[in-house]
């Protein structure tokens, strides 16, 4: 061999590993698309530049890695667009949060220079999760990674709004939206958690203006908001308030007068049903008020305190909003104007980032006209033209697209792509442009001055898989990669991104974005839990690479990717696939010791057939493994393609090719020995590369020891099938029946309690046919099975005084005098029977007990149930033991 061969460290360390493999990957062109006719793109999802890794990122940009490296193996021109989000609100309040250590408010420093602190912090700090992913061994073409504030895609970002603008379809109006007085900015309704809280409902009297010693008793949960009151409304069809209708009321506190209207929005067994309106604070009183034609009346400032306005008395103005809520109360009560506080349990709006109470707030924001852009990519699903993986997601996507509101763009924050939009002191004309205007479009005036206003950071997320291949340039790449092929990304943003880019893509390139959307689950804690700091039960993926390495964390996500179910990740399941690697690593060590100057059969084309049976069938099992795992992964059933994997390499290749292979190794026929070691390299060299996608790092490192320090598998091929010709189909049959009798014989070592290392006789009895085949692979069942004397029987032979093991088509003896004290044996197996049914009785009592069955989460049942199973099954092993023993 010419090539250098790198000596393989006796055991697997992938600490070791791991950062010199990533050196090689990074340091070469090995993540860039190559030549091909055929191409595959995918686009990560961009995660926040103030974003750390966790467990989902993990999750799911482990299973975009396997995508990429199976399709680039597949010869494909693949491309695995990267690149991080500026995350407009997120980032700001980090910056604000240091400038608040600082004891500076950023309007102290002003915009300029509030973003100079922003763009510092974001070139030293930001961005730390671009080192993780690469840690993880995310494949991406770091070569072209973008940022969603960079010059290029704050272009595509100006041509779209321009464009959208010209058409009609983003417009400027005043509306309630979502306010959060914290941040002060508007935000979208996908960005507000309704959670249940314990609150009151007070119930306050307004009294009519022709008879003040009557009034009517409305209800409500926000007492402070009656300043902004313009009606009080009933139902039209309720007795009760028919004569009220029409009817002036006083508004208290105030000396206002507020009319009765009807109005079928009412519900009549709610409070009293009347129910005041305040149309500039509610947003169903805001519907209210249109079809009434009520006064607006805004009684709020940005940071939710009352106004310094006529429309709220001067005792009250400049007040915090809970603080004036108790003086509101107390008054109304000074007054008799208080009926009653009722305890009140009801939905609170708070925004996901600040965790603020959001306010409904009259302001004047940006819209998108979104129903004609919703129409196109309702039908681009419909159609299939775009398929969601599972394919349940699509109702969720089509609820959601067939009710869709003008989407708000406009948010109050100095951090983002700031809105092209020109206001003219002179007139009232807005310039909208693609450059900095001079002049006023309509009246040529220089008095301009920009919007303030940023724009919702999924507004440029929503153009991420065409600006990101240069659009609104016609380029090489997006001729090349777009559409691109599928998006992996989670349920929570099928309306924040997924939805947007569906439309926009549609829109400004006539092409759907991508052909698949697989839609992974979410990971939750090994009890079903979802993870939280709260809780303590947030697994740290860098923490578990540290401890496990970053293929056994890979491997375990894969094999647990399940489609539709949620992921309860154990971290004893990494540690089980932390000895996997062991596993490989040792077996690959093994076949390395004793290749002698073999070299693996990669020649697709080449007729490499083995005279040995057991030779044959294990490039059989390959065949068989790479065909399932390709449809696997076709189908984006990881869990499927890394459960194949892990059968063939643990259960087929260690377990029972290396075993047996050692017959020939250690033997004395020099052809035979030759030909087991080109096999097992060439099937070591099949399965590395169908581990590669799922255990970059180890893969790569056998890799090179198998071929040398200039061989890289991240560019080599995927393995085709091509042993599937007779003589192998034939050899698999013959192998089954082979390893059929080698796990009855130590079934019985293991329900005798022999020692593994005791070397036993052993006799088959099975027709002549089948003797035919065993016999040829006598040397292995022996090898195997560790026997000292393997004999036959006819098929309805049977032998006295030896355990037996009875097969589909043989039954197995072994002789267990000299082996087994049967007294001894039985005493051991009826004490162990004994404890068995004292646990299981247990654990009856336990699952059956229905206050058990009522209190106890569904994952604890499960795992009881589970236990139960298994220890009946033991028990069945154990009386099936004690029946041998006692028929000899």
């Amino acid at each position: 061999m010419s090539e250098q061969i790198p000596e393989l460290a006796k055991t697997y360390d992938p600490q070791a590993v791991e950062p010199a493999i990533s050196e090689q990957w990074l340091n070469s062109d090995a993540f860039q698309p190559k030549d091909s006719d055929e191409s595959y793109c995918m686009v990560i999802p961009p995660p926040n530049v103030t974003g750390t890794l966790h467990m989902g990122h993990a999750f799911s940009y482990t299973l975009q890695d396997i995508l990429i490296r199976w399709q680039r193996m597949k010869g494909r021109a693949t491309l695995w667009q990267p690149g991080t989000d500026h995350a407009g609100i997120a980032t700001q309040m980090v910056v604000e949060r240091l400038l608040d250590a600082e004891g500076i408010h950023r309007r102290d420093l002003g915009r300029e220079r509030f973003l100079d602190r922003v763009w510092d912090w974001k070139e030293h700090s930001g961005g730390t999760i671009v080192g993780q992913l690469k840690r993880l061994g995310c494949s991406c073409d770091w070569s072209r990674e973008r940022f969603t504030l960079d010059a290029g895609l704050s272009e595509a970002v100006r041509e779209v709004f321009v464009r959208l603008y010209e058409e009609g379809l983003i417009y400027r109006g005043k509306r309630l939206v979502n306010w959060d007085p914290v941040l002060e900015t508007a935000v979208s309704d996908l960005e507000v958690q309704h959670e249940e809280e314990q609150g009151h409902l007070w119930h306050m009297c307004y009294p009519l203006v022709d008879d003040p010693d009557k009034h009517v008793i409305v209800a409500t949960t926000r007492p402070e908001t009656m300043f902004g009151d313009a009606a009080v409304a009933v139902h039209p069809d309720d007795e009760r308030y028919q004569d009220l209708i029409g009817c002036e009321l006083v508004l208290p506190l105030t000396g206002r007068t507020i009319p009765v209207i009807a109005d079928a929005y009412v519900d009549r067994e709610f409070g009293t049903g009347c129910v005041k309106i305040t149309p500039a604070h509610d947003f169903n009183d805001y519907d209210v008020g249109k079809r009434h034609d009520l006064p607006l009346i805004n009684i709020l400032t940005p940071q939710a305190h009352l106004i310094d306005d006529e429309a709220v008395p001067e005792k009250y103005r400049n007040m915090e909003r809970y603080e004036a809520r108790e003086h509101v109360v107390a008054d109304l009560d000074a007054a008799g104007l208080l009926h009653k506080i009722e305890e009140h349990v009801h939905q609170i709006g708070r925004g996901d980032r600040s965790h603020a109470v959001l306010e409904p707030y009259l302001t004047d924001q940006w819209y998108v006209d979104i129903k004609p852009l919703a129409k196109p990519a309702i039908e681009a699903v419909e159609n299939g033209d775009i398929q969601f993986v599972p394919k349940h997601w699509e109702k969720t996507y089509f609820e959601w697209m067939r009710n869709i509101q003008d989407w708000c763009i406009s948010r109050q924050l100095w951090w983002g792509h700031r809105i092209p939009a020109w206001y003219c002191d002179d007139c009232e004309h807005i310039s909208v442009a693609r450059e900095t205007p001079e002049r006023c479009g309509g009246c040529g005036g220089t008095a301009i001055k920009q919007d303030e206003d940023v724009l919702d950071t999924w507004f440029s997320s929503g153009l991420w898989p065409f600006s990101t291949l240069g659009w609104p340039e016609q380029s090489t790449e997006l001729e090349k990669f777009f559409p691109t092929n599928v998006l992996v990304t989670g349920f929570d943003i099928i309306f924040f991104w997924v939805a947007r880019m569906i439309m926009m893509g549609l829109k400004f390139t006539g092409k759907v974005p991508f052909r698949d959307v697989y839609i992974h689950a979410l990971i939750r804690d090994a009890s079903g839990q979802k993870m939280s700091k709260s809780k303590g039960n947030v697994v740290d993926p860098l923490e578990i690479v540290d401890q496990y390495g970053a293929d056994a964390l890979r491997f375990t996500l894969a094999h647990m990717a399940t489609p539709g179910r949620d992921v309860k990740l154990d971290v004893e399941r990494i540690a089980s696939n932390r000895n996997f690697m062991n596993k490989i690593w040792n077996a690959a060590r093994f076949v390395f010791m004793n290749r002698g100057d073999a070299m693996p059969e990669t020649n697709p084309d080449a007729t490499f057939v083995p005279e040995s049976a057991i030779n044959r069938w294990v490039l059989f099992e390959l065949d068989a493994c790479i065909n399932e795992v390709d449809k696997a992964l076709a189908d984006y059933r990881f869990n499927e393609a890394a459960a194949s994997m892990y059968a063939f390499v643990w259960g087929v290749y260690c377990d029972w090719y290396v075993e047996a292979a050692k017959v020939a190794l250690y033997g004395d026929d020099e052809a035979a020995r030759k030909e087991t070691q080109i096999t097992l390299l060439t099937a070591l060299d099949g399965w590395l590369r169908l581990l590669h996608p799922f255990c970059p790092y180890l893969s790569e490192t056998l890799w090179q020891t198998l071929h040398g320090e200039a061989a890289r598998l991240v560019s080599s091929n995927w393995p085709q099938a091509a042993w599937h010709a007779q003589a192998f189909v034939e050899s698999g049959s013959s192998m089954r029946h082979v390893m059929d009798v080698v796990s009855g014989i130590r079934s019985i070592r293991g329900e005798m309690n022999i020692s593994p290392a005791k070397r036993l006789d052993a006799s088959v009895a099975c027709d002549a046919d089948l003797q035919n085949i065993l016999a040829s692979h006598a040397d292995s069942i022996c090898a195997l099975a560790r026997l000292e004397n393997l004999t036959w029987l006819p098929r309805d032979a049977e032998l006295q005084a030896a355990a037996v093991a009875p097969l589909d088509a043989a039954t197995v003896y072994v002789p267990l005098a000299g082996l087994v004290n049967v007294e001894e044996e039985l005493a051991r197996l009826n004490k162990t029977q004994d404890k068995l049914a004292k646990e299981i009785a247990k654990l009856q009592g336990r699952i059956g007990n229905p206050k058990y069955r009522e209190n106890a989460p569904a994952e604890v049942i499960e795992k009881a149930e589970n236990d139960l199973a298994a220890l009946r099954g033991r028990q069945q092993e154990v009386q099936a033991a004690i029946a041998r023993l006692a028929a000899m």
